[in-house]
Order: C-alpha cells, then structure tokens, then sequence
C-alpha cells in the first residue's frame, strides 16, 4: 500500500518556493464547500521580498529582445500544455468540473496570443513622428518597471494569464497577488513558470488575503504600477490613494484582450536627433 503524498502549497518569490516568514496559513475550499488545502497566508514581509526580488530581476528582463521574450513566454505556453492535465484536475477542485478545460485552454492561449507581440508592439505603437524640422522624432514604448496585480478571483487561472501575459510581454517584472478564494492554480502556473526560460525574480506570486496584502503592494515605494482589475470595489478608492503617495500608475483591463493591455504597462519614450547634412 502506497501512502498519499500531499502537495504543499508554497509562496513563489525569486524563482524559489519559500514558506511564509510568518508560518501562517489559511483554509482553501473546494467548488463544493469541502476542505482543498491549506493555502500560505503571505505577509508584509513577503511582499517586501517578493517586490526586492522583482526589481533584481527588472533590468535583465526589460534589456531581452522583444524576439526572445517572446519565445520565453511561448515557451511557458508549451509547458502550460504538456502539464494541462494538472492544470484542469486544479481548476476543477477549486472551482468545479463544468468548464474547467475550457478555462485551461484559454489560459494557454493567452500566453501564445501576447508572445506573439512581444516583438510587434513597438512598431505598432510607436515610430517616427513627424516633425517641422530638421530633426529625427522617434517615439518607442519601453517597461515600467515593477508591476504589482491583484488578480481577478474567478476565474482564477485564465484572469491571473491575461493580466500577467500582458505585463510580461511589456518587459516588466511583476509581483502577483493571486486570487484569494482560489490560490490554488495559480500556485499550479508557477510550477510551470519556474521550469521555463523565465528568469527568476520577474514572476512572483503571493497568496493570501487580499484586504492584509493589497495595501501593501498599493503603498510600496518600488513598485511602479499597480493593475487593480481584481480589487474588490469597496478597496477600489483606498487603493488608489495609496498608489498616489508615489505617482504609481493604476491600471485596469480593457474590455477585451488588446495590444493596449501591453502598453498600459509601458512608458512612450520620445528621442529627438538632428539630421545630418
């Protein structure tokens, strides 16, 4: 007889599974009301590490071709398919069978669809303006730096992928504070994360609640943007005020997937040159 090998749920800070400093946790639920697992409940300590673990990792990812971070994350989508079994079993137990694949496969596709502009979005986006002039003007679209998001709860895999793709193909390192009532499959994609060509430190995924942990994140210092797409309504404002203490920018999802969600997490770098003669 065989003994029951339980997976334990860990945070993902640095390209590492590390516990909580805090030693905390918090009971995780099944679609039909049943204890899952237990979930690590983060700190504000994990936060300060999960965003110093970013911002190491910021310079290297922004300074990749667009070509090669586009394979990096194409790359994460072929991972997401070989483990998608797992992926869907996850799914399933946190938020029930009914459309479980579906939701997988979308996930997947997320990453595929925003690999495919990571090299595109600047010649889409910027280029030569024209001027009254003898000058060159070329406007270029470069990373924030430091994103914090608070994923939308459910669905808890397909929203985590379509607010982080498109963040990562921006060039930016991120901090993700995954969904509260379903921690779960996040924890699954980081899995996946850390056996691909992502480098550690630019993904970094935290669990816990949200009410302790997005304030934190809102407020931090070195954190340059916050996507607040899966903030409750009623944090929505105190959020907000807490990233005005540096000017952070304050992102939200567009309607439907767009190039736009690339650039909401990049800055428009304008260069002037004068024309030879």
């Amino acid at each position: 007889m065989t003994v029951e090998v339980r997976k334990t749920y860990k945070l993902f800070i640095g390209g590492a599974f590390p516990r909580s400093e805090s030693g905390r946790s918090y009971e995780i639920h099944s679609a039909d009301g049943s204890f899952l697992a237990n979930a690590v409940r983060g700190s504000r300590k994990d936060v300060r590490d999960a965003v110093s673990a970013a911002r190491k990792s910021s310079a290297g990812w922004a300074s990749i071709t667009g070509y090669n971070r586009g394979q990096i994350l194409y790359r994460v989508a072929e991972i997401m398919e070989s483990r998608r079994a797992e992926l869907i079993s996850e799914v399933a137990r946190a938020e029930g069978k009914r459309g479980a694949a579906g939701q997988v496969n979308a996930a997947i596709d997320e990453w595929v669809w925003y690999a495919g502009w990571t090299d595109k979005i600047a010649q889409v986006m910027g280029g030569l303006n024209p001027v009254a002039g003898p000058y060159f003007n070329i406007t270029s679209p470069e990373p924030i730096g430091v994103i914090a998001v608070v994923a939308p709860e459910d669905p808890a895999l397909l929203g985590l992928a379509r607010r982080l793709a498109p963040a990562l193909c921006a060039g930016n390192a991120v901090v993700v504070l995954a969904s509260e009532k379903h921690p779960l499959p996040a924890i699954a994609l980081a899995e996946c994360l850390a056996t691909s060509d992502v480098p550690g430190g630019v993904v970094n995924i935290l669990t816990g609640h949200r009410w302790e942990l997005s304030p934190v994140l809102a407020s931090h210092l070195d954190v340059d943007a916050i996507d607040l797409t899966g903030a409750p309504d009623e944090q929505v404002a105190e959020l907000e005020t807490a990233a005005a203490g540096n000017v952070k920018r304050v992102v939200r999802a567009a309607a439907k997937r767009s190039p736009q969600d690339v650039t909401a997490f990049q800055e428009m770098k304008t260069v002037w040159h004068p024309k030879g003669a």
